[in-house]
């Protein structure tokens, strides 16, 4: 797992050092996470000189994120409600806005896009990552079973999970969801990546055989345009 040092777009997958998609030193930049959880990546980025500003839905992962700060000794802005809910920033006052699985629980996607756009300076990106939506297709609650389809591309009804114990709900989004989605916000997608999982042999414990066959994490770039 990637330490307090690395900013992560998920598991079993590369970190910022393998995609480069931040833009290089993010030192002295204002940079929104979006679902920030126990604050891996806000501390990360704070240790690397940003002026790091967490966003999150859960008093209790909040919580940790402050203390994993503490313990690293660095200062990040916290702050608890709804991803779309942007309005403790002013219009073009952030440089960045990263978002690694967050994005997937949101119901309206659109409506996230579109504040992000507000608070974003000219040129800025939004980088972020989700579950592929061709993973919500597989079964792979057994993985002694064979890979089998469960569910149509295009049911966009949410799929329900159990993460640590914490049941959750994602929302499956097509591709073109997203890209149409982020157009009509006025961003200028530049940036794909699916990326394969790591070869270093480490797996987290939600790893399954299929995701050799199957992405299972997309990670999108866009930049802001128009007004």
């Amino acid at each position: 797992m990637p330490g307090v040092d690395a900013i992560a777009y998920g598991p079993d997958i590369g970190t910022e050092d393998d995609f480069r998609l931040l833009g290089g030193n993010i030192g002295g930049k204002r940079v929104l996470e979006l679902g920030c959880g126990a604050g891996q990546n806000v501390v990360a980025m704070a240790k690397q000189g940003a002026h790091a500003i967490g966003l999150d839905f859960s008093a209790e992962q909040l919580a940790g994120a402050r203390r994993l700060a503490e313990r690293e000794d660095v200062k990040v802005e916290l702050h608890k409600g709804d991803l779309a809910e942007l309005v403790f920033l002013r219009a073009e006052s952030i440089d960045l806005v990263f978002s690694a699985y967050a994005l997937g629980l949101v119901t309206d996607l659109n409506r996230v896009f579109r504040q992000v756009h507000r608070v974003l300076k000219q040129g800025a990106a939004l980088v972020f990552s989700l579950p592929h939506p061709a993973a919500h297709l597989i079964d792979d609650d057994d993985p002694t079973q064979p890979l089998l389809i469960r569910r149509s591309y295009f049911d966009r009804t949410s799929v329900n999970y159990d993460w640590e114990g914490l049941p959750l709900s994602a929302h499956h989004h097509t591709f073109s969801d997203l890209f149409t989605g982020l157009s009509r916000a006025n961003f200028r997608v530049d940036t794909v990546l699916e990326p394969e999982p790591t070869a270093d042999g480490h797996r987290t414990p939600h790893w399954r055989d299929a995701y050799k066959l199957v992405p299972r994490t997309l990670v999108l770039r866009a930049r802001k345009e128009g007004v």
